[in-house]
């Protein structure tokens, strides 16, 4: 049995198995969805109440000592089971999930979320896992729990960006290299500046991703690198590379009106935000998702020293 099947089997036995995730999942049919369209693309709005949790997790060192880590195996609820993928990583089931199938693939040790050395084991996963989409949010981009490495997978089709990339591309796109079998494509939409990998040969990933990690630690002062990855296979690898600037928009920290509880991750990057209140599900307009994407990436000045950086490099 492939792990795609076995992951598949976990989570059809945990929706009954597990009465948090079940009751969870079931209420996924009456999430509220809405649709701003840009130019050649589009960005969805879901509304997710059970996602209070992770959107306004604090993650700041104090509170992080402050309490267990429930992706430790002595932590989770007796319900919760695995499935083992090798002898270093553990899937399972999100019990707060965004897509109909969503899994948090949680490192066997107790280990800081840090990328360089197991990004090799994001391509693994996606190759493994080919449903799914296997992203990966930085500890300041969106992780609810930095303190122990994760990525984290969901169905294939729910984010915008898959389906929309090739427009993109065309569009948006400037080739840095690329021939019959492998590609690097600068994006900027206008919204989001990200990097797209295309390749069969893991090595043209590997290489492109640790000359964007090596810039993004240093616009970070050294310190790990601000990053939200999307990552697939179908025959190839297909890689999304976001760098970010700032962990959570001005809104996040507001009273009142002016407050926007949207703490952007991998899954917003890929063009489906979460908003956890109604209030903020109703209100967000066009002119906001341009506001807070605006803050949150990389600034065309910066992302144009990044793009140098690569060709330089590739």
């Amino acid at each position: 049995m492939t792990v795609q099947q076995r992951t598949t089997e976990l989570f059809e036995a945990q929706i009954t198995g597990w009465p948090l995730l079940g009751a969870n999942w079931v209420q996924l049919d009456g999430a509220q969805l809405k649709t701003f369209r840009f130019d050649g693309f589009t960005i969805n709005v879901q509304f997710n109440p059970k996602r209070i949790t992770s959107s306004a997790a604090k993650v700041d060192r104090s509170s992080i000592e402050k309490r267990p880590c429930f992706l430790c195996p002595e932590n989770r609820p007796p319900e919760e089971d695995h499935v083992a993928f090798g002898s270093d990583y553990e899937i399972l089931c999100n019990p707060f999930p965004i897509f109909r199938k969503h899994y948090t693939i949680a490192k066997a040790d107790h280990t800081p979320q840090v990328i360089d050395p197991e990004f090799p084991r994001l391509l693994d996963l996606s190759r493994e896992l080919p449903e799914l989409v296997v992203f990966y949010n930085a500890p300041s981009c969106g992780a609810s729990a930095p303190d122990h490495m994760h990525f984290q997978s969901g169905s294939r089709g729910f984010m915008p960006v898959e389906d929309e990339i090739g427009v993109l591309q065309e569009r948006y796109g400037r080739l840095l290299s690329g021939d019959n079998n492998s590609s690097i494509t600068a994006v900027d939409d206008g919204l989001r500046r990200f990097f797209f990998l295309e390749s069969d040969n893991r090595s043209v990933i590997e290489t492109a991703f640790s000359h964007l990690s090596a810039f993004m630690r240093s616009h970070n002062g050294g310190e790990e690198p601000m990053l939200n990855i999307l990552a697939y296979y179908n025959t190839k690898w297909r890689v999304m590379l976001f760098p970010r600037e700032k962990h959570r928009p001005w809104q996040f920290f507001e009273e009142g009106e002016k407050n926007i509880l949207l703490s952007p991750a991998a899954v917003d990057m890929g063009g489906t935000l979460i908003t956890p209140l109604e209030k903020d599900f109703k209100k967000i307009s066009r002119e906001d998702i341009e506001d807070i994407f605006s803050q949150i990436c990389l600034s065309e000045e910066q992302f144009t020293e990044l793009i140098k950086f690569m060709e330089a490099r590739i």
